[in-house]
């Protein structure tokens, strides 16, 4: 397993004997909800870092990822899908949107090709941070005749582009070209992480969002949304994690869904999960869930930020 935490690295000096003309950056993708970029994260790294799901907005944080090649490192940043927030944990999660296009030095914005290309709150984004971007139409494979064509066509008539690339994340079809184009767009620059280095991200941290997905997985309606998941306790063995989670939801009727009669679907739950992170970690794992209660958590700056958004 690739390494998500590496101590201090002094990239300038650690560099060696990297080429005149090596480029290393920050990508941010974006783009509205389901546009398909936690799969594209995913893909470009060949491997599942971002949790996916069919659902609109399960992707809360920003999720950092680093692609290595020969030419150039690519620092990924996957964000939220952008929306008009209606409580504060969505204007934390625009606020990551924020600091990601803030912080990047080039945008990909995805755009899904199998609808109209609505894409006005996120071209807004893209003019305030004045960064570079290129546009990437994901889902090709499933697009009607002339949809691409019409969603290129719209998309760059708003915004200059500096390259038009269509792909499948799903697929993995187009994925080579994106990143020769993006790589054209990145500074020059010697490598800013260390080159087995997958996220600066905790496991703990990854721990808990593969909780929070099958979440997503398996319950309906407001449930996912009205749930976060914190980890109260990791501790680490040779060969078997010990993990105690919290899953925090809105009120106690959402505590009773989620247990389920006799406590057999926060079960179904705590197997699905536990089969996620012994994939993540490459050991077994002894996972304990419990449900709590925080009323309106998701409005409250306290929880909000004890959750870490």
């Amino acid at each position: 397993m690739q390494e998500f935490i590496e101590p201090p690295f002094d990239a300038l000096n650690a560099s060696g004997d990297v080429p005149a003309d090596y480029r290393a950056g920050f990508v941010a993708i974006i783009g509205r909800p389901n546009a398909g970029k936690s799969t594209l994260l995913n893909a470009l790294l060949e491997f599942k870092l971002a949790i996916a799901t069919h659902k609109a907005q399960t992707t809360r944080h920003q999720i950092l990822g680093i692609l290595n090649e020969e030419s150039h490192q690519m620092i990924f940043l996957d964000t939220p899908g952008i929306i008009t927030p209606e409580y504060k944990l969505q204007e934390s999660m625009m606020q990551a949107v924020s600091r990601s296009t803030k912080d990047a030095d080039v945008l990909l914005h995805l755009v899904d090709a199998t609808r109209l290309a609505d894409e006005e709150r996120v071209w807004n984004y893209m003019r305030s941070s004045g960064k570079p971007a290129v546009l990437v139409i994901n889902k090709v494979d499933a697009a009607k005749e002339g949809e691409v064509t019409a969603i290129k066509e719209v998309c760059t008539s708003v915004f200059a582009y500096r390259a038009v690339v269509e792909i499948s994340a799903e697929q993995h079809t187009g994925l080579d070209e994106l990143k020769k184009s993006l790589g054209e767009v990145l500074p020059l620059s010697p490598p800013l992480y260390p080159p087995d280095q997958l996220s600066e991200h905790p496991v703990r941290f990854f721990v808990s969002e593969l909780i929070r997905e099958q979440i997503f997985l398996q319950y309906a309606q407001e449930i996912p949304y009205s749930c976060t998941v914190t980890i109260s306790s990791f501790k680490e063995e040779d060969k078997m994690d010990h993990i105690h989670a919290e899953i925090i939801v809105n009120r106690d009727s959402q505590k009773g869904i989620l247990i389920g009669k006799g406590g057999l679907k926060l079960k179904k739950l705590g197997t699905k999960a536990r089969e996620q992170i012994e994939q993540l970690t490459g050991k077994k794992a002894n996972l304990q869930l419990f449900v709590k209660v925080r009323e309106k958590w998701r409005d409250k700056e306290s929880y909000l930020r004890g959750y870490g958004y």
